[in-house]
């Protein structure tokens, strides 16, 4: 079974942007079709916006590529569904309503506003350290 999940916009990033980092494995994970990325209008916003920090001095180019290894493997969902499960930081909520929405298997992130949320989901949230588990061996 192919798992329908939600990944940070940090996660997606560090996947991203670190070719030799421990979440460099996520591309391969995803350009294999070993699970479907789920994503909404929100969260692309988030990520393209984040691509651009002046701090990672990409060209516009840069981040068309970027995304380009990224977003034709992603389920776009309209995230309309709440989530009952309210997050402290509001930031973070619309995450819960991608995966609410999307009906994902799991939400993968570092966040511990999104972590301490784990078992009160209908979708499991998960450290990537968590999720790789099942994974790699």
């Amino acid at each position: 079974m192919t798992l329908r999940v939600v990944f940070d916009t940090n996660v997606v990033i560090s996947a991203l942007l670190f070719r030799e980092g421990r979440l460099a494995w996520l591309r391969t994970h995803w350009n294999d079709h070993a699970c479907v990325p789920l994503a909404s209008r929100s969260s692309v916003r988030e990520i393209t916006r984040v691509l651009h920090y002046p701090k990672f001095k990409l060209l516009q180019n840069d981040v068309h590529e970027l995304l380009a290894d990224y977003l034709p493997y992603c389920e776009l969902v309209h995230a309309e569904d709440r989530c009952p499960i309210v997050c402290r930081d509001v930031h973070d909520q619309h995450f819960l309503a991608l995966a609410q929405s999307g009906k994902a298997d799991v939400l993968v992130t570092g966040d511990n506003d999104l972590l301490a949320l784990a078992g009160t989901t209908a979708f499991l949230i998960e450290s990537p350290e968590i999720y790789s588990g099942r994974f790699l061996r």
